[in-house]
């Protein structure tokens, strides 16, 4: 099944309108059913109660225009599997997220479900030989892939800590994506992208600062899978196999960042590296004298900065892909350097 640049822009706009028109709904009911995320500990940095459940709005939005383009399409049903392989277990841990806006579970039964999940979707992976970039090796593939879902998954949760900023970076990463699984002709993953990227863009007119509502774990847990499957399984067009598997990393390049600068300092400071704290890449920049706003469009900026290295890269030669690479390597480290030097609290 191929898609093309007009379709997947169809895709998007079809996801941004559903989400769009879905997610004020899903803020009165968060109203009306108490639903809220109240600033009830030190971490919080909102004032009064702002509503959850916008992760439902993005699942239900995601779910009908994908599987309801691909019954549009009269897709095979080989590429339904494709697609619920991908959906299905962020749908598990969207739910689970649900539940923990609901119920505020503790860390524990949210990391199991991710592992369960990471596992569920590696074997997946590799059963199908959908891996993007194999290292040689099922046992090392499955053990990479299990850890870069987990990984991923708890980055974007940490990352949904601004108004508008996990949303934004999710969609620039998505558009890149998109890019990236239409120009090597991989139409699923790509597709999937443009519906992500339409989906988070129609939250953010809700999502932006001051937020109106927020994803919770139902959203951040969900497209935080969805994320990780996509870009494992994408197959970058790389010259060179460091520069391959520089692409997927380059994507989520600043979630990434900011879960390594937060997780390094509680442990610096001998705390717990899942307990909530102002020490996210947000809480710095403000802390540094930027506005929330100006916080979050910094974030997005850095994140097309990378997206943009991981789209030129099957562009260019072997030479200019690795010269690409290594200079946003370099970026990423002194970034890294820079925040975890700036105090982690006032």
């Amino acid at each position: 099944m191929t898609i093309s640049h007009s379709q997947d822009l169809l895709l998007a706009l079809a996801a941004f309108v559903l989400v769009g028109g879905l997610t004020p709904v899903m803020r009165r009911l968060a109203i009306k059913h108490e639903v809220m995320d109240s600033p009830n500990t030190s971490h919080k940095t909102h004032k009064d109660p702002v509503p959850y459940l916008g992760g439902v709005g993005i699942i239900l939005g995601i779910l009908a225009v994908s599987f309801g383009a691909l019954i549009y399409k009269h897709a095979e049903s080989k590429n339904f599997w494709l697609a619920l392989s991908v959906l299905g277990p962020a749908l598990v841990l969207g739910l689970i997220g649900l539940w923990d806006d609901i119920k505020n579970l503790p860390p524990l039964p949210r990391f199991i479900a991710q592992t369960v999940a990471g596992v569920f979707t590696s074997a997946i992976l590799i059963s199908s030989s959908t891996v993007g970039t194999p290292t040689g090796s099922q046992t090392l593939d499955a053990i990479v892939t299990t850890i870069w879902i987990v990984g991923i998954c708890n980055s974007i949760n940490f990352f949904d800590n601004l108004d508008g900023g996990a949303a934004g970076t999710i969609a620039i990463s998505s558009i890149a994506l998109t890019i990236l699984g239409i120009n090597g002709h991989q139409y699923l993953v790509g597709g999937l992208a443009a519906v992500t990227a339409g989906a988070t863009v129609g939250f953010l007119l809700w999502n932006k600062s001051p937020a109106r509502i927020y994803m919770g774990d139902a959203g951040a847990l969900f497209l935080g899978i969805l994320i990780a499957s996509l870009t494992i399984r994408l197959h970058p067009s790389a010259e060179t196999q460091w520069t391959s598997f520089a692409t997927p990393l380059l994507l989520i390049a600043v979630p990434i960042l900011d879960t390594s600068v937060a997780v390094l300092s509680r442990l610096r400071r001998k705390i717990s590296p899942f307990q909530g704290g102002r020490d996210h890449l947000s809480h710095r920049l403000v802390r540094a004298g930027l506005e929330r706003p100006q916080a979050a469009i910094t974030l997005w900026v850095l994140s097309g900065f990378f997206a943009m290295c991981a789209v030129l890269i099957p562009l260019t030669n072997k030479m200019t892909e690795q010269i690409i690479s290594a200079i946003a390597a370099l970026a990423w480290a002194g970034l890294f350097t820079y925040f975890f030097r700036t105090a982690d609290s006032e």
